[in-house]
């Protein structure tokens, strides 16, 4: 049981944020306490419910005394008695720490993992999943980098998605998504598997890595379009190599300038990610970790479309609404995954 003194302390302090801002202060000190005042509220709801469930608790069981109550107490203790251990984990989870990147923007990247054309193909249905994701939470998804498969299909795609806890509610993403399905050029109607990998990675700013100029290497190059088409004929496209790491970035959008803008971008996330790998043992201290070599049997996830159904391996949950999810309708898988 969580200690009740606990539970005051937050309460009492929630209560003191809402007083201080009901009552005016200056715009910098308003800032600051709505900010601890917007993260303690969703705390400050659990603990009033939980405290109100073991009330009724306590209520009830008084109730047994009299022959008048008893029936109705009867009734209504053993799903208080059911409701109340579910309250406390859900308390639980929401006082552990916050990741200090879950309000950044994200970083995301998709490739194919086994599977040839198929995977190509799967990784860019993953693509439009996650934008139209994007585009329900009001999210902006900018793509960065997108390079296509000679069927349609994804080679990479690299986007930047920024909106209010991107990182929060995507970093769960990261991995091998496996796919079973029956794919558009088999005229046999044989499920085929293949996967495709994703990184999400939290936006860092100058401020968070600083990469001397000394530590990279700026090539220019000529950029091609989706398939070969539109070829770019200056030498627009731009790949950065780190070289304390050997990390290489590549951008190809028309403009050479804004080219080195996206790889540093994309370049400066990966850093920080790293960085965030090495400093908290949770999470692997090698990159290649989060998305594993794009092998079948290193899946995070199933998506098999035979029988409609999604099944996430780590927390073993299974949904039947694999059209809606594959439609960008991520909200409910994503609330378990936080859970």
């Amino acid at each position: 049981m969580i200690p009740l003194d606990t539970l005051a302390q937050i309460t009492q302090r929630f209560e003191f944020l809402e007083a201080k801002l009901n009552a005016g202060t200056s715009p910098a000190e308003i800032a600051t306490l709505s900010r601890e005042y917007s993260d303690l509220k969703p705390v400050a709801d659990e603990i009033a419910a939980y405290r109100r469930a073991l009330d009724d608790l306590a209520e009830a069981e008084a109730m047994l005394a009299d022959p008048e109550m008893r029936e109705l107490a009867q009734a209504e203790i053993p799903s208080l008695k059911t409701r109340i251990p579910e309250m406390e984990q859900a308390l639980r989870l929401a006082l552990l720490p916050k990741d200090a990147a879950d309000e950044r923007a994200a970083i995301l990247e998709i490739r194919p993992g086994t599977g040839g054309e198929e995977a190509a193909l799967f990784a860019a249905d993953l693509a439009r999943m996650y934008q139209r994701y994007a585009e329900s939470q009001g999210w902006t998804f900018n793509i960065l980098e997108q390079q296509f498969a000679d069927q349609g299909g994804l080679k990479e795609l690299t986007a930047h998605v920024q909106g209010t806890g991107v990182f929060a509610k995507l970093k769960y993403e990261s991995g091998v998504h496996r796919v079973q399905r029956v794919p558009e050029t088999e005229s046999q109607g044989r499920v085929h598997t293949s996967a495709a990998t994703v990184a999400v990675l939290p936006e860092a700013e100058e401020v968070d890595i600083d990469i001397p100029a000394s530590d990279i290497r700026i090539d220019t190059m000529r950029a091609s379009g989706a398939g070969g088409q539109h070829v770019n004929t200056t030498d627009s496209a731009v790949r950065i190599t780190h070289l304390p790491t050997g990390m290489i970035v590549t951008s190809a959008e028309k403009s050479q300038h804004r080219n080195k803008e996206i790889a540093m971008q994309v370049l400066r996330a990966r850093l920080y990610d790293l960085e965030r790998d090495r400093v908290n043992a949770a999470r692997s201290a090698d990159r290649k970790a989060q998305v594993g070599s794009g092998d079948r049997s290193e899946r995070i996830r199933t998506y098999n479309f035979p029988q409609g159904r999604l099944t996430d391996h780590r927390i073993n949950l299974t949904l039947y609404a694999l059209t809606q999810i594959m439609a960008g309708d991520l909200t409910d898988k994503l609330a378990e995954m936080e859970g």
